[in-house]
């Protein structure tokens, strides 16, 4: 355990498992109580949709300065995704509705409103200039950059979450709890266009991407202090805590992440069964199912979501993407004066399920092929351009150990991230 003087890095690592006190510790010196008198402090935490032991660093920090604060508050950083219930942000932060009512009956809940503009600020504007260097020359267009106005009632926003690769930034956590955690549409729009257009086995896994570095950008022009709890969970549960500025912590927790989360494989697999947890509730979150698996998928092969609670395309995008489909990112760039008008981070979306392909004389056709088995239907899944397989004909335990026949099995996809050894072309990294 221990702190780099020059970059306030407070950190702990284990390959058994980085116990609860060994927590405390690290919130202990991040975060002292004597820092924190009369301060208004809100942590902002990710959703359901993230593997972490977020309720343990939740209830250090609030053991640690709970009782001196003026007011310690937590914002879910959805997003675009659904409200979390009362009841679900207390399972997120692993307590009780007893000890809600009891211990932390103080404690404001909220959820961010991506899409209301009262909820909103606007922090400022990355320039034509600024995004064109920032993004490689792919794009040359001023981008506003909004928040959730809120954080600006507080002296200090801590974050916690996790750190996993990632298909739009490249690993997740640091700003980008803030950029699109809590941000307005615009710039989550821009930055995950931006990952499709680079294409997400480019991009998923690699630490400095073009969207990572807009994403700093946006979180530099965040005027409140900020504080960062970087989490990389193992097998073993918590193997990693990495508390510092967002942009220090995110650095050293991503690098261990890299260590953690990516399994290598010597050779790509025709089938692929890519098994959703129950986490992912609709095809906007089990798309990570594809995600992270898409770099080991052969030509020609078939990857399969296998989710059978899943009966929603997206809740919140439903009726555009049902309008849209799903299909390869030339499709859209070929006929952009067309879908320009749509929102780009669904665009971006359809593209990262879809995978790879080639958009020719008004030919669209996949390097790889994309099935749900899942409670969608199969008139569904066909009108918005992807395979359907009936949940129920599938018996999982017949893709099992056959690896070495070109077929993979994945019993809980969507976190950990398979590559190649030797990519192909078309999957080397984005370094730029």
């Amino acid at each position: 355990m221990g702190s780099h003087p020059n970059t306030n890095l407070f950190q702990i690592q284990s390959p058994n498992g980085v116990n609860h006190a060994e927590v405390r510790e690290i919130v202990a010196k991040a975060c002292p109580a004597q820092n924190y008198h009369g301060k208004r402090v809100l942590l902002i935490v990710p959703d359901g949709t993230r593997t972490a032991p977020v309720g343990i660093v939740f209830q250090s920090i609030f053991d640690e300065i709970g009782a001196t604060t003026k007011s310690l508050d937590v914002l879910v950083a959805l997003g675009t995704h659904q409200p979390m219930s009362e009841e679900a942000i207390c399972h997120r932060l692993e307590i009780s509705a007893e000890s809600r009512r009891d211990i932390y009956g103080r404690v404001g809940f909220y959820n961010h409103c991506w899409d209301d503009p009262a909820e909103l600020k606007r922090v400022g504007v990355i320039t034509a200039d600024e995004i064109s260097a920032l993004s490689g020359g792919r794009f040359s267009m001023d981008v506003n950059v909004e928040i959730n106005r809120r954080i600006f009632d507080y002296d200090q926003v801590i974050i916690i979450g996790p750190v996993f690769p990632h298909e739009v930034v490249g690993f997740s956590g640091g700003n980008k709890y803030l950029f699109p955690g809590i941000s307005g549409p615009e710039i989550l729009n821009f930055f995950h266009w931006l990952g499709a257009v680079v294409s997400n086995p480019k991009i998923i896994g690699n630490k400095w991407t073009p969207v990572r570095r807009v994403v700093d950008k946006a979180g530099s022009m965040v005027s409140v202090p900020k504080l960062c709890f970087c989490l990389v969970v193992g097998k073993s549960g918590l193997a990693g805590l990495f508390a510092g500025s967002p942009e220090t912590a995110w650095n050293a927790a991503s690098d261990l992440s890299d260590q953690l989360h990516i399994l290598y494989r010597d050779r790509p697999f025709h089938t692929i069964l890519s098994c959703s947890p129950i986490m992912y509730d609709e095809l906007w979150t089990g798309g990570k199912c594809m995600y992270k698996l898409e770099p080991v998928l052969a030509d020609g092969g078939e990857l399969i979501i296998y989710a059978p609670h899943i009966s929603e395309v997206c809740v919140t995008h439903g009726k555009v993407l049902h309008e849209v489909g799903y299909h390869c990112r030339d499709f859209f760039v070929k006929q952009w004066d067309h879908y320009k008008k749509f929102p780009w981070g669904v665009l971006a979306h359809s593209c990262h399920v879809y995978g790879q392909g080639v958009f020719e004389n008004g030919v669209e056709t996949p390097r790889a092929r994309v099935t749900l088995a899942t409670g969608i239907p199969e008139v569904v899944c066909r009108q918005i351009n992807l395979g359907y397989r009936d949940p129920d004909s599938i018996q999982i335990e017949e893709y099992a150990n056959r690896e070495d026949e070109g077929v993979l099995l994945v019993r809980k996809a969507g976190e950990m991230l398979y590559k190649l050894r030797h990519p192909p072309g078309w999957a080397l990294n984005e370094s730029a």
